[in-house]
C-alpha cells in the first residue's frame, strides 16, 4: 500500500489501520520526515520490514514514478493506493494569488490524477484499489475556501472519472470526511460548535471513523466503485 500524505493525523490513523491488517506499506512525505520515520519504526517494530518512508514533492509530476517505483520495488507489487496528502487554508476573493492557485490544485488535484496514473499498471496487474481523500467541502461550500472546495469538487468527479477509466481491473472510490479532526489552522470554539451542531449525530467523530471506512473498502467491498462515501456523521444531509 502506497499512501500520501501518510505521516501523522488522518493519514497516519488510516496506515495503522491497514497495517494492523497485514498491509506492508509506503509513507510518502514531504516535510514531516521525523513524524514519517517515528510510524515506520512503529510499525516496523510490530512486523519487521513492513513499513518504510519516502520524500516527494507531489506538484512534481517527474516524482510520482520513484514514488510508486518505491513501492513495487520493496514489497514485489501494489494493490492500494491512497491519495491523503492536502494543502488547506483560506482563500478568500479578492486576495487569491496564482501560487495559491497551483497549490491547492496541485495538491488535491492534480496529484492525485498523475499518482493514479503512475499507478496504475501496477494496480491493474494486482486488481488493485484507489481511495481518494475528498471532503464534505467538495460537495458543499465553506466559506473563504473556493480554491480548496473547487479542487476538492474536482477529485470527486476525477474519483467517478477514474473508476470508468481504470474498470475493470481497478475499483476507485473517495471517502468525504466530515468533522473528524480540526484543521491545523485555528478555529473558535464557537465555530467548532456549530459544525458540529449541523450534525445529524451532534457529535466530533475521529480519523478512526475514515480508517474503518478504507479498511471496508479495501477487505469488504469488491463490488464497489466509482462511490463516494460520507464519513461526515450526517453533515452532508
Amino acid at each position: 500500500m502506497l499512501i500520501t500524505g501518510g505521516a501523522h493525523r488522518v493519514g497516519a490513523a488510516i496506515g495503522r489501520a491497514l497495517h494492523a491488517s497485514g498491509a506492508n506499506i509506503v509513507i510518502h512525505y514531504r516535510s514531516s520526515g521525523a513524524a514519517a520515520k517515528a510510524l515506520a519504526g512503529e510499525l516496523n517494530a510490530e512486523r519487521p520490514r513492513s513499513a518504510l518512508c519516502h520524500a516527494a514533492d507531489l506538484l512534481d509530476t517527474d516524482a510520482m514514478e520513484p514514488l510508486v517505483g518505491a513501492a513495487v520495488g520493496e514489497y514485489g507489487a501494489l494493490d492500494i493506493l491512497i491519495n491523503n496528502a492536502s494543502s488547506f487554508y483560506p482563500t478568500p476573493v479578492g486576495r487569491i494569488t496564482p501560487d495559491q492557485w497551483h497549490d491547492l490544485v496541485g495538491t488535491n488535484l492534480k496529484a492525485p490524477l498523475f499518482l493514479s496514473q503512475a499507478a496504475a499498471p501496477a494496480l491493474r496487474a494486482r486488481r488493485g484499489l484507489i481511495i481518494n481523500l475528498v471532503d464534505i467541502h467538495g460537495l458543499r461550500p465553506l466559506r473563504a475556501h473556493p480554491v480548496y472546495c473547487a479542487a476538492k469538487a474536482g477529485l470527486a468527479m476525477l474519483t467517478r472519472s477514474l473508476a470508468r477509466e481504470l474498470g475493470p481491473e481497478i475499483r476507485v472510490n473517495g471517502i468525504a470526511p466530515g468533522p473528524v479532526l480540526w484543521p491545523e489552522v485555528e478555529l473558535s470554539d464557537a465555530l467548532k460548535q456549530e459544525i458540529v451542531d449541523k450534525t445529524a449525530l451532534k457529535r466530533h467523530g475521529s480519523p478512526a471513523d475514515v480508517a474503518r471506512t478504507a479498511l471496508f473498502l479495501a477487505k469488504d467491498a469488491p463490488f464497489i466503485t466509482g462511490q463516494i462515501i460520507a464519513v461526515d456523521g450526517g453533515r452532508s444531509l
